[in-house]
């Protein structure tokens, strides 16, 4: 495979009509990295993923791969592989020509065709199913058909669009680690987009949280978790519990309280800064739920299951105990 490169993306502007669908996007993209793109549907992630592969085009800024501005380049000047949501496999040819399809329209020599798809297809762990057609593959092996077909050109950068979500959960968790465990192998530059925190959390190694063609912050998985810049990034990133004064708890004007369920924990009413009654209770496993009414808001708090340990009923009233350390007050 080519070096890893930087992605580079300064200024970027682009609208449809009179939709604006990404708003000054500025983002650095590191050699190597494995990064996401993340938020909810309509969010302008898979645009951004677009823009880079050069499928859609800003009206202004630049995108740069290892230092060369690509923006006027067509995709297939651009080196840049992209695996799409629906896999987009010839039916009716098999694995190993699919996997050429890319390396024939280059018009490579036939012997460098057959030695890439034969590394692409090893690579994925496939190279016993060349001749078999994709109907007669699982959904995971033929999403490493797909990948194998984008490797094989030797991109530059791996764009992945939602290549997960036509998986069933538990397939998909194995196979977004055979993807990591591919991406590391390979040492390539490679962007994930998704609308799943948890894909995003347990493969990549940063991510851009996007909203409404913004990007609200970016970090690494548990700086984003325990350290989110605001609101949305805390409420998108797992469960969050947000306060305000209103909730009788001390917050200054214009903030508001935020904390993460597993932080508190429930405590006697008596003197605690926060009580309610008890709302509602869910058994996860490892954990016990609780639902606590606090003033007009309902907040979560997670204890550790423990047998014989006694429960708290729907009804009861419960204080609410949350060290100092683990409050954190964002704009409203």
């Amino acid at each position: 495979m080519a070096k890893a490169v930087a992605i580079e993306i300064e200024g970027v502007d682009l609208s449809y009509g009179s939709t604006h669908v990404l708003k000054n996007i500025d983002l650095s993209i590191r050699p190597g990295e494995l990064f996401a793109f993340l938020g909810p549907s309509g969010c302008g992630k898979t645009t951004l993923l677009r823009l880079i592969a050069g499928f859609a085009q800003a009206q202004r800024g630049s995108v740069k791969l290892d230092g060369q501005d690509v923006a006027a380049l067509p995709p297939w000047k651009r080196d840049v592989g992209m695996v799409f949501q629906s896999y987009a496999l010839w039916p009716h040819m098999t694995v190993a020509k699919n996997v050429a399809f890319g390396l024939e329209e280059r018009r490579l020599p036939k012997a460098e065709i057959d030695r890439r798809v034969a590394q692409a297809l090893d690579l994925v762990g496939l190279g016993q199913y060349a001749q078999r057609r994709p109907a007669q593959l699982s959904g995971g092996q033929q999403q490493r058909v797909a990948v194998a077909r984008t490797i094989a050109i030797e991109p530059k950068v791996l764009l992945l669009d939602e290549p997960l979500s036509n998986l069933d959960a538990k397939m998909r968790v194995s196979v977004r680690r055979d993807l990591r465990a591919l991406q590391q192998r390979l040492g390539l530059t490679s962007i994930f987009v998704t609308h799943d925190q948890e894909e995003a959390n347990t493969i990549c190694d940063r991510i851009a949280v996007m909203e409404a063609g913004t990007i609200r912050q970016v970090g690494t998985p548990m700086e984003l978790y325990e350290k989110p810049a605001n609101l949305f990034v805390a409420s998108f990133l797992g469960s969050a519990n947000i306060l305000d004064a209103s909730a009788g708890v001390p917050v200054p004007p214009g903030q508001k309280l935020v904390f993460r369920p597993q932080h508190a924990s429930l405590a006697p009413a008596e003197g605690a800064t926060m009580s309610g009654p008890v709302t509602h209770r869910e058994f996860l496993g490892a954990t016990v739920r609780y639902g606590v009414k606090i003033g007009g808001s309902e907040i979560l708090v997670d204890t550790p299951f423990q047998s014989g340990a006694e429960l708290r009923d729907v009804g009861a009233t419960v204080g609410v105990a949350l060290p100092p350390q683990r409050m954190l007050y964002l704009p409203a």
